[in-house]
């Protein structure tokens, strides 16, 4: 996330137990860069920012762009 919010409790309730389990598995370039001291905190954290983004698209700096303004 771009905001230093953290993720609001709808965001975080939106988060799965297989959602976290499913991205706490290391992805082979994970393991090589060393991989994580807690990786169902991490993968926790991941999806609820995701989420939150989701939920929030808005709240970040700026917003969505369109194409347009990105030329």
């Amino acid at each position: 996330m771009t905001s230093s919010q953290p993720p609001t409790p709808e965001a975080r309730a939106n988060v799965t137990e297989e959602n976290v389990d499913t991205r706490a598995e290391l992805l082979p370039e994970e393991e090589s860069a060393g991989g994580s001291a807690d990786p169902r905190a991490q993968a926790e954290a991941i999806l609820a920012e995701s989420e939150e983004r989701t939920l929030h698209p808005d709240a970040d700096e700026g917003g969505h762009r369109t194409s347009a303004e990105t030329a």
